[in-house]
């Protein structure tokens, strides 16, 4: 470990930051910077730096930083993550001031039609990802990442939840599979994060075992709010198995559908038009329904093609998706618009929400609307349906009284 080099980061990247640490016996911190302009930033390093060399109790060694541009709680999870190469054993954390922006809180129904991904491990994407209103906001550590990048981008990620302002979304994070997934839910868990989305998922088992690490940690650190799940189904064996993973835990919200590797699975290449899928999405879609959860779609790869995104998103919505997932904020607004309700269907939804307001006054245990009878799950549906309108505009607040 003494005299050996540790690196984070790529000196190259921009609005980023590399990082070098090199354990020593003794001579103290010395830390050298690449700033042509040391007498405004270089102070501030030099205070970050030295955080976090405090806080992980490391009194000796050589630091070197090369600032392009990149933001300081990044900086913080760089030298945190060499040092930590250098030290496995250490289990402090140095974390960022915890912002008053960072404590909202979700609900087990609110709306998921879009959820854009954005590598744990490039803050620069992260920073205004907030101000396109994707309904989710996924922090992924996996297949995003690297494996040299792993722990900086754990630690990246537990520094934005604690720092960024993420708008209203819901904040989500993919976690790895196995022994790295434990290590990113330790890290996570504690800062408000409100949804975990669990890759590969085969079996209930798999589910159940990430609720129970949630559980265990956030009793630890004193979190009293649930965490929410979203497993994605990647292989055939996970769609065959798809309601018993719907149905394993309370905790689980929605089921998702990984198609480039469920495809790959089974033998065939990935369609536009999906045929090759529709089995595993109608299986999923039934098994999200019984279980009473949301059903998610893939993401869509083509960020330039918005007509066939459109035409994907359309064809979700009519097997019965609720949401679709986004690799680029672009994507964002035609999701939503294509998951709005049509005109015939606004009007059908408010038909029925004072039809069950009027049975509700009359203190009546069914709702009828003309001639027919209507479900709970019908009006449930008008309900969301109405809730959609509205995020939308499509509709006002106050659409009952006019």
């Amino acid at each position: 470990m003494i005299n050996k080099k540790y690196r984070s980061g790529n000196s190259k990247i921009k609005s980023d930051f590399y990082v070098e640490y090199i354990p020593r016996e003794t001579s103290g911190i010395k830390i050298s910077t690449n700033l042509r302009s040391q007498s405004l930033y270089g102070n501030k390093l030099n205070e970050i730096c030295n955080k976090v060399c405090s806080d992980l109790k490391i009194k000796n060694g050589e630091f070197t930083i090369i600032d392009n541009g990149g933001q300081y709680f990044t900086l913080q999870a760089r030298i945190e993550s060499v040092i930590k190469d250098a030290w496995p054993k250490i289990s402090s954390e140095s974390l960022p001031k915890l912002q008053s922006h960072s404590l909202y809180e979700s609900n087990k129904d609110r709306f998921r039609r879009s959820r854009l991904y954005l590598p744990g491990n490039q803050a620069k994407l992260m920073l205004n990802a907030g101000i396109h209103k994707p309904d989710g906001i996924i922090l992924d550590l996996e297949d995003s990442v690297s494996p040299s990048e792993k722990q900086s981008a754990r630690f990246i990620a537990r520094n934005a939840l604690r720092h960024l302002d993420f708008f209203g979304s819901e904040r989500m994070v993919r976690i790895n599979q196995g022994e790295l997934g434990l290590k990113d839910l330790k890290a996570v868990i504690p800062q408000n994060v409100h949804l975990i989305l669990v890759p590969k998922v085969e079996a209930s088992e798999d589910l159940v075992e990430v609720d129970k690490q949630i559980i265990q940690i956030s009793k630890k650190c004193g979190r009293k709010e649930p965490v929410y799940l979203m497993p994605i189904l990647e292989s055939a064996k996970g769609i065959l198995n798809a309601f018993e993973i719907a149905s394993s835990t309370k905790n689980n919200v929605a089921l998702a559908i990984g198609l480039e590797d469920y495809t790959a699975d089974i033998g065939v290449e990935r369609s536009i038009e999906g045929k090759e899928s529709l089995f595993a999405r109608s299986q999923l879609i039934n098994a999200a329904r019984s279980a009473n959860i949301q059903a998610i779609d893939t993401v869509f790869s083509d960020v330039s093609d918005e007509v066939s995104l459109r035409s994907s998103t359309k064809a979700a919505k009519e097997l019965g998706f609720d949401g679709k997932g986004c690799i680029h904020p672009r994507q964002i607004k035609p999701i939503h618009e294509e998951f709005s309700p049509s005109t015939s269907q606004i009007q059908r939804a408010k038909d029925i929400v004072l039809a069950f307001d009027d049975a509700q006054k009359q203190g009546l245990g069914v709702v009828s609307l003309g001639n027919k009878m209507i479900d709970p799950p019908v009006v449930k549906r008008s309900q969301k349906t109405i809730q959609i309108a509205i995020s939308m505009k499509l509709i006002p607040e106050t659409w009952k009284k006019s």
